[in-house]
């Protein structure tokens, strides 16, 4: 098996899968960040329902990005980042001469899904300058 040329906690330019994994990890620090931040102000949308306020006085009165925006905001972050982490993992794992049917396993997916995300990663490889 081939070992990663990089040390650890950095990712080279010939580590794809490496730079998606610290991307991953960076977007997951971001989304908890964001998301103890919508908690603290979801925790004050109910202290204000408990206390009786209509819900269209407390939405009204909520500062934007509202708590709705904020946790589609950390879903797409994390759908995005989680992709290409998936994209290059699968990748990696084919350049170690994994087969589509063993990484497919390992990911809990069909065959087909990972040949899908092969291609993706190919056909942007090609369109990259």
């Amino acid at each position: 098996m081939t070992q990663p040329d990089t040390a650890p906690g950095s990712a080279s330019a010939t580590d794809p899968a490496g730079r998606a994994l610290d991307d991953l990890v960076a977007a997951m620090d971001r989304c908890v960040e964001e998301l103890e931040r919508a908690r603290a102000r979801a925790e004050s949308l109910r202290a204000q329902r408990r206390a009786g306020r209509p819900w269209l006085d407390i939405v009204s009165g909520e500062e934007r990005p509202l708590v709705v925006e904020s946790v589609s905001t950390v879903l797409s972050t994390l759908a995005t980042a989680g992709h290409a982490w998936r994209r290059e993992q699968a990748s990696a794992l084919q350049g170690e001469l994994v087969s589509i049917n063993r990484i497919a396993a390992l990911f809990g997916v069909t065959r087909q899904r990972i040949s899908a995300l092969l291609r993706e990663r190919d056909e942007g490889e090609a369109s990259s300058p």
